[in-house]
């Protein structure tokens, strides 16, 4: 690796981190603006335990000075504070059970639709304007245009309570077979549908007609250099697919009942736990920003004639 590589790599980090501390520092202070409390909803709270509790989690101080104690925490000493509603538990240990669910969750789904998408986008490619080409788009067409949660509510009616083939809890054993799919087959059907256009694209390169010219095996030229190249929009796109799912799909995880980090955001939210706010949108910032920059260093991987600059 280059010098000039090793300095964008470099800078990349340099503008993750500034990029992660901009979305801390506005989730930070649009979090406390909005009208309410955590203990607010707290029954039969007098003034005074109310301003116990405050002072006990130190949100009686001035918001400058939690926003830097705040700060301070995270980078000395990687401490996201104590959860304001599941008592005794710190927001590391929620966020780390939901995320492992989570990661289960994601990771599976995303390599299903990473593998289906890449075959059924290249079979679509190279029988273009065929049957199995016009299948294969319209079901992908379906499948982006029908939101998560109509999908989810589908799979559940058919396979959980007509069928009775699988759990509807995802609790359950094999109960995140159902939210995988929910959550694979959009992203599936891009990734079909990029990789059909980016084939047919290297497929019409003067290179590809020069390596048939030569007499290169059909097998040789499909797999060694038309979908190698084909590979590069996907990867755009596969990155921050990748950490998004692996947090965990909100509407998914309600629907199947899946305990995984989504769930954890959307009751952070509703309670005001402020600290497990922070916690999760630091979490999904970090993850989508990493996988960013992972996908562009991969470029180079993919494709040798990319400079990283």
């Amino acid at each position: 690796m280059n010098s000039k590589s090793l300095f964008y790599i470099l800078k990349r980090i340099l503008l993750a981190i500034l990029t992660v501390w901009i979305v801390v520092t506005i989730t930070f202070f649009v979090s406390r603006a909005v009208p309410g409390g955590p203990f607010a909803s707290e029954k039969a709270i007098t003034p005074a335990t109310k301003a116990a509790l405050e002072a006990k989690y130190g949100l009686d101080k001035p918001l400058m000075e939690q926003y830097t104690t705040y700060l301070s925490d995270i980078v000395t000493e990687f401490d996201f504070g104590p959860s304001l509603k599941n008592r005794g538990r710190d927001v590391i240990d929620v966020i780390g059970d939901g995320l492992e669910t989570s990661a289960q969750l994601g990771l599976s789904a995303a390599a299903i639709a990473l593998v289906v998408g890449v075959v059924l986008g290249a079979v679509a490619a190279l029988r273009r304007n065929k049957l199995i080409d016009r299948i294969v788009m319209v079901f992908t067409t379906a499948c982006i245009s029908m939101p998560s949660f109509i999908m989810g509510t589908l799979l559940l009616i058919l396979f959980a309570i007509t069928w009775h083939i699988l759990p509807a809890n995802g609790n359950a054993d094999g109960g995140l077979i159902l939210p995988i799919i929910t959550l694979s087959l959009s992203p599936m059907a891009n990734i079909t549908r990029l990789t059909r256009s980016s084939m047919l694209d290297v497929l019409g390169q003067d290179y590809i007609r020069t390596a048939k010219a030569k007499g290169v095996s059909g097998v040789k030229i499909i797999f060694g250099h038309a979908l190698k190249n084909a590979l590069i929009p996907v990867i755009t796109y596969f990155g921050p697919m990748l950490a998004y799912i692996v947090t965990g799909s909100l509407v998914v995880e309600k629907i199947f009942a899946v305990p995984g980090i989504g769930r954890t955001f959307v009751s952070s939210i509703t309670d005001r736990d402020y600290p497990m706010i922070m916690g999760t949108t630091i979490v999904l910032a970090s993850l989508i920003v990493i996988m960013n920059m992972v996908s562009d260093i991969l470029y180079k991987v993919v494709d040798p004639r990319i400079t990283l600059e």
